[in-house]
Formats: C-alpha cells, structure tokens, sequence
C-alpha cells in the first residue's frame, strides 16, 4: 500500500503492539528506546485523530492498514 498513513516504523510498532508486546519489549526487537516507541505510537494516534493505543489499533484495522 503506497499511501499509507502510517509510516514503516509506526506500522512494525503497531504490529508488535498487536502481538501483545510491551514497550520495552517493542524497543528491544526493533533496537529502539522506549521513548521512540511511545513517539511513534503517539504519532500515529494524533494521525488518526484517535485516544490510547487500542483506539488506534481499531481505527487501523478498520481503514486496512492492519490485518489480524
């Protein structure tokens, strides 16, 4: 999908995120730090215009940019 709204990185947060990884543990696989995780959970959730991280999980399901 070439007009994603979320970015490469946002959308490896969100998958791990759906794979029931914490924080830390997203940092960890990915090699970031917390803080870039909770940065680019909180980018996408301003993007969508949605609040906390299983509204943006939704709010991506429902518009296809992620699949169970």
């Amino acid at each position: 999908m070439t007009n994603s709204i979320l970015t490469k990185r946002e959308r490896e947060v969100f998958e791990l995120l759906m794979k029931n990884n914490s924080t830390s543990e997203i940092a960890s696989i990915l090699k970031i730090s917390d803080k870039t995780v909770r940065n680019h959970i909180s980018n996408a959730m301003q993007k969508l215009g949605v609040k906390g991280r299983a509204g943006a999980v939704i709010e991506l399901l429902r518009l296809g940019e992620l699949s169970l």
